[in-house]
């Protein structure tokens, strides 16, 4: 799905390569004891390895290990049974060490490939160039006072997954999917939670753009940290626009780190980057190479869960779900479990249904998650029960469930309550027929004349003299019986 530029000189393409930086669910860093939680009091889960304190010695997390394992084989990329962190060198305020231990040139993961989904039923396979580990810096805080800035190195060391993609991607709209879908993968694997608003994973865009036909990768910028993914495709629009401005004027794009503003919409220069840095890479003496087994691989893909695009082929072809339906319902994990109870033993297409339209048109009424959904899935499926075997109307199904998401209350307590069982006996709803006709009869005579439409309008004045509990199919067929409509 190319998005193409038009300009006076040429039609341009944008091309897009992505690094996502994941953190990896862990209760302790990458290479320290130190606790992970979000939200503490600046510089209170620091340890003396974290804050390079001299003499001390990293010793590697066998969980974050495993994590960048289990969402390699997730990315369906090869796992390296050999790597190795270096130490990538480079000054910044709030790296204390004076150096970053990452991955390199061997990196756990390489060669991974994604299937995204479009929103016209298209699919796209996006490559995945390598995942490799990483620890993350601290963070540098500007706004508390003019003249200063302060460092909290509470995030200094946790573990990052940092995963990137070749330049494969040609329109802002397949970026935003290929991130919504590294997010889905790696909720459902628990490897890591997804958070973008709060940091705990961001992008960095690398975007370019080329005439139409044109096989060179041309001049790059890399937008640093977008966290949201609203954000990142307007970056790209931004940029890839302005790159265009700039070569159809006759100038050059500057290979530069820039940074996106959300509230302009627009990118604006950080610093120049050359073509290439000297990091000075070089093994870190301190850790020995990571080096695994093929039999400790397959214990972590025997623990993994179904994934996204494996449910989303199963909801389809066991349940007979549209595309659209089973895409909407896979893409949290959360969604799929709350969905599957609900359509346990059930018709699968109302399931989706009530899940789609009126569970998720409350929830975001209310501005809550699947999580905290006042109605429990248990509670959603005996409502469709009570649906399928004519106990209550469909009418009456959605007032029940305003009430249930009022109050959380068990649907047949609530029917029982407040007496909403459906009229089902023949002769009361005959009456009710019978009275709407007799007070009727211009509408009566429009029936018999032949205009079939008019009977749902007897439908709803029936419906509304039994407040809605008559049964419709019987009040529809005696309807029909008497008018001949």
């Amino acid at each position: 799905m190319s998005y193409i530029i038009k300009g006076h000189k040429h039609d341009w393409e944008i091309v897009i390569g992505l690094e996502i930086h994941a953190q990896v669910i862990s209760n302790s860093k990458l290479f320290s004891g130190s606790a992970t939680a979000f939200g503490s009091d600046p510089n209170t889960q620091v340890s003396l390895i974290d804050a390079a304190m001299p003499g001390m010695l990293p010793v590697i997390n066998k969980h974050c290990i495993a994590q960048a394992v289990k969402t390699g084989l997730g990315l369906n990329a090869k796992i390296n049974m050999y790597s190795v962190f270096e130490r990538k060198n480079y000054f910044y305020a709030d790296l204390p060490q004076g150096y970053q231990i990452t991955q390199f040139l061997h990196p756990i993961v390489v060669e991974g490939l994604l299937t995204i989904d479009m929103e016209d039923g298209s699919t796209r396979e996006i490559g995945i160039e390598r995942l490799h580990m990483e620890q993350d810096a601290g963070k540098s805080i500007h706004d508390k006072d003019p003249r200063r800035t302060f460092i909290d190195l509470n995030r200094a060391g946790v573990c990052l997954m940092e995963i990137v993609s070749h330049p494969a991607m040609h329109s802002p709209e397949e970026a935003g999917a290929y991130v919504r879908k590294v997010r889905s993968i790696v909720r459902y694997l628990e490897t890591c939670d997804g958070n973008m608003e709060e940091g705990s994973m961001r992008a960095d865009v690398n975007v370019s753009v080329r005439p139409v036909g044109d096989t060179k990768l041309w001049t790059r910028t890399e937008t640093k940290n977008v966290n949201s993914v609203r954000f990142m495709m307007q970056a790209i629009e931004f940029e890839a626009q302005r790159q265009v401005e700039v070569w159809e004027a006759g100038g050059e794009v500057k290979q530069q780190t820039r940074l996106f503003d959300p509230d302009s919409g627009e990118t604006r220069s950080m610093r120049s980057k050359e073509e290439a840095h000297d990091y000075r890479y070089f093994p870190c003496p301190d850790l020995l190479p990571i080096e695994l087994t093929q039999s400790y691989v397959d214990d972590i893909k025997a623990t993994m869960p179904e994934l996204p695009d494996a449910k989303k082929h199963r909801l389809m072809s066991d349940n007979g779900l549209s595309a659209y339906d089973a895409d909407v319902l896979v893409a949290e994990r959360e969604v799929a479990d709350y969905f599957e109870i609900v359509a346990k033993g059930r018709d699968a297409k109302v399931a989706a249904n009530w899940v789609i339209s009126n569970l998720f048109g409350a929830l975001k009424g209310a501005e809550k998650g699947i999580l905290e959904s006042p109605v429990s899935a248990e509670n959603l499926g005996n409502l469709l029960d009570l649906l399928a075997d004519d106990t209550i109307s469909g009418r009456i199904a959605k007032d029940v469930f305003e009430i249930m998401f009022s109050t959380g209350q068990d649907p047949a307590a609530i029917v029982e309550e407040k007496g909403l069982k459906q009229i089902t006996d023949t002769g009361a709803i005959e009456a009710a027929v019978d009275q709407a006709i007799a007070e009727n009869p211009e509408q009566a005579d429009e029936v018999r004349a032949g205009n079939g439409k008019a009977i749902g309008w007897f439908v709803g004045q029936v419906m509304q003299k039994t407040q809605g509990k008559a049964n419709p199919q019987a009040v529809n067929k005696l309807l029909r019986d008497k008018l001949g409509g």
